[in-house]
C-alpha cells in the first residue's frame, strides 16, 4: 500500500507538479507514510492524535478500512478539524483531503478536475504550518496553484 501511494506521490503528485512542494520533501525522504488499520471514524481520529504527535515535516496518513464513501469522508474533515483545535494544534498543523472519488462541491462527479485531490486510497495529508509558510512564501502566486492544477487535470482528460 505505501508503495503504491509512494509511487502516486512521485508519478502524478510531483511530475504533473500539482503540487509544487512536494517534490523537494519527496526527494530528502521526509514525507511520512503511515496505513492505519482503523475500522472506525473514532479510530481513525485516535490514530490521527497520535500522527498529529510525532509528524516532523509531512504524513500521509493512509485509511483504506474507513471512510471509503466520499460523502462519509467529507463530512470527517470536520471532525479532524475539530481535533486540531481540541489538541490546541490550530495554526500548528493543516490537514489536506485526498480519496480515490474526491470530488469538489458543484463539479460534476466525472469532471477531470476532480482528479487534483483524488488518490489510490482514502488519506489524511498532515502538514506542519511553518514549514508549508516558508514554501508558501519562496513560490510567487501560490493562490494560482489550484485553478493551474484544475485547468490541467481539464487538459489531459481521462490520461495521467
Amino acid at each position: 500500500m505505501v508503495l503504491t501511494v509512494r509511487s502516486w506521490v512521485e508519478r502524478t503528485v510531483i511530475r504533473l507538479g500539482l503540487c509544487p512542494f512536494a517534490g523537494k520533501v519527496f526527494r530528502e525522504g521526509t514525507i511520512h507514510y503511515q496505513v492505519t488499520a482503523a475500522a472506525t471514524e473514532e479510530a481513525l481520529l485516535e490514530a490521527l492524535a497520535a500522527e498529529l504527535g510525532r509528524v516532523e515535516e509531512t504524513t500521509l496518513l493512509i485509511h483504506p478500512h474507513v471512510l471509503t464513501e466520499f460523502d462519509a469522508y467529507n463530512a470527517f474533515l470536520d471532525r479532524a478539524d475539530a481535533l486540531l483545535e481540541a489538541l490546541n494544534l490550530t495554526g500548528a498543523y493543516q490537514i489536506a483531503s485526498f480519496h480515490p472519488d474526491y470530488r469538489f462541491d458543484q463539479v460534476a462527479p466525472d469532471d477531470p478536475a476532480n482528479r487534483t485531490n483524488r488518490s489510490p486510497f482514502p488519506m489524511l495529508h498532515i502538514l506542519r504550518e511553518d514549514r508549508l509558510g516558508e514554501a508558501i512564501d519562496s513560490y510567487p502566486d501560490v493562490h494560482l496553484i489550484p485553478e493551474r492544477n484544475i485547468a490541467l487535470m481539464r487538459k489531459l482528460g481521462g490520461a495521467s
